[in-house]
């Protein structure tokens, strides 16, 4: 049997039968070994991410043509912080603007890598009336944010190149659809994607610098790099993690200077703005507003900055005990999923994070359907909650919105059980159920394509509670 270079003839995939044929086809009887085989996929693939995105895109439609205004955008779950921004932050000078601390200067509470590419593209909108500007603003996102979500679905097939289908899990989320033009948490989802390819391509620099990037624009991205040093732990590789950490720090000092230097209160305003806040939309400690017992802002803190040593700890404890390595995305996935739990704001747009690391650790279509109906629901419910302050009958009732909110949650924290549970009983050989992959038939061993540096490395360091 002839076996392409890079994609096993017998690779699972998760689409159901024939789902690729209305944009290609997946691969033929006789195509294995002809060169263009893998790319010819990936082209499905990445039509059907474009298709998402057209989807998202029209989803908006009514705020486009009539505005972001009052409380009809949220009626029409049509709203997006970007528009918003646009103004509140005074994009429109672009990125000099950004760099400027006097008054004339843009102002956002986004993290620096983030907020700088929101000002560069105001930056490009030209002039005209208001709600022009903010329009076309919105519609150079929606382009940026497409190619960035094409870059998701490309380095997440590249990462897994013997599981290339798992990248349909991005390419057809109902998240993408639906949150991926809330914001732009896209930027730091596509700088997270891009440095576990690196990763797995053994790049352990290239890595280092885009998670720093993808730090200095999302903070999430700091579980990720944790989850690579407990897994270099656990191999012993210390030479790694010292690499990985300078190049991480050299980053985060290069993206600060030139805000050091201009304005330097842009650097620790997403910080500060955060930790004053008090419990917003989507999480655990906004319940308590609900039922008429708020939090404070200084109680929501304490409680997100612990979720936030458990996720740690938790993803530690996966790395170093269980009884076969797990993968950068499981441990990550544990983290990531922890954390938004038990922060103090979990917006529609905060579950892009997980997109990529779902599709990473090869989720069956049945465990993302589950999270992403959730996520649905919870998308419509929570604009009906926002929205019934300026008619009370046309709002979903709180306490239906408790239920779906708490819903959402358990969608997440059954992804992050998914995540432990696979990483405790994956099986010998699973990666290659067939065993038609070229190499020892007999490695009793599971091939993982996130391994990077740690690929045959021995463990050096197992934890064990038996």
């Amino acid at each position: 049997m002839k076996v392409e270079e890079g994609l096993p003839s017998g690779s699972r995939d998760v689409l159901p039968a024939g789902a690729l044929g209305a944009v290609g086809g997946p691969l033929g009887r006789y195509a294995a070994g002809r060169a263009g085989g893998w790319s010819t996929r990936l082209v499905a693939l990445l039509a059907l991410m474009t298709a998402t995105m057209v989807v998202g895109s029209v989803e908006r439609g009514h705020c486009v043509e009539r505005g972001w205004n009052g409380s009809d955008q949220f009626w029409h779950a049509c709203f997006s912080d970007l528009p918003a921004l646009y103004q509140l932050g005074h994009l429109s000078g672009g990125l000099p603007a950004y760099l400027d601390s006097g008054p004339g200067g843009a102002a956002l509470d986004h993290p620096v890598v983030t907020g700088a590419v929101m000002a560069f593209v105001g930056g490009l909108v030209g002039d005209g009336r208001v709600a022009d500007q903010v329009r076309w603003y919105f519609i150079l996102w929606v382009l940026l944010a497409t190619l960035l979500m094409l870059a998701v679905v490309f380095f997440t097939a590249a990462s897994r190149p013997r599981h290339l289908s798992d990248a349909a899990l991005v390419a057809l989320s109902p998240v993408v659809a639906l949150a991926a033009l809330v914001s732009a948490d896209v930027v730091g989802v596509a700088l997270v994607s891009a440095a576990l390819w690196a990763w797995s391509r053994r790049a352990v620099v290239s890595t280092g610098i885009l998670l720093g990037l993808a730090i200095a624009a999302r903070t999430y991205p700091v579980l990720v790099l944790a989850a690579l040093l407990f897994l270099a732990v656990r191999t012993g590789r210390r030479q790694t993690a010292r690499s990985l950490l300078l190049a991480v720090g050299a980053t985060l000092l290069l993206v600060a200077l030139p805000f050091l230097a201009a304005n330097p209160g842009a650097l620790g305003a997403a910080y500060s703005a955060w930790w004053d806040a008090a419990p917003n939309l989507g999480s655990l400690a906004m319940l308590g507003q609900i039922v008429g017992h708020p939090l404070s802002a200084g109680a929501s803190t304490a409680i997100a900055v612990l979720g936030m040593v458990v996720a740690v700890v938790v993803s530690a404890l996966l790395a170093l005990s269980a009884p076969r390595r797990p993968t950068v995305a499981e441990v990550a996935l544990v983290a990531v999923g922890i954390a938004l739990v038990t922060g103090k704001s979990v917006p529609v747009q905060a579950s892009l994070w997980l997109v990529p690391l779902v599709a990473l650790c090869g989720f069956r279509w049945r465990d993302k359907l589950i999270w992403a109906g959730a996520e649905a629901v919870h998308f419509v419910a929570v604009w009906l909650y926002v929205a019934g302050g300026s008619d009370p009958n046309r709002m979903i009732r709180p306490a239906w919105y408790a239920v779906i909110l708490l819903a959402r949650l358990a969608a997440i924290v059954y992804l992050v059980w998914r995540a432990w549970a696979q990483a405790q009983d994956r099986l010998p050989r699973e990666a290659d159920p067939e065993g038609e992959w070229p190499g020892d038939p007999d490695r009793d061993e599971v091939v993982d394509e996130l391994a990077g540096d740690f690929h045959e490395r021995p463990d050096r360091l197992i934890v064990s509670f038996a």
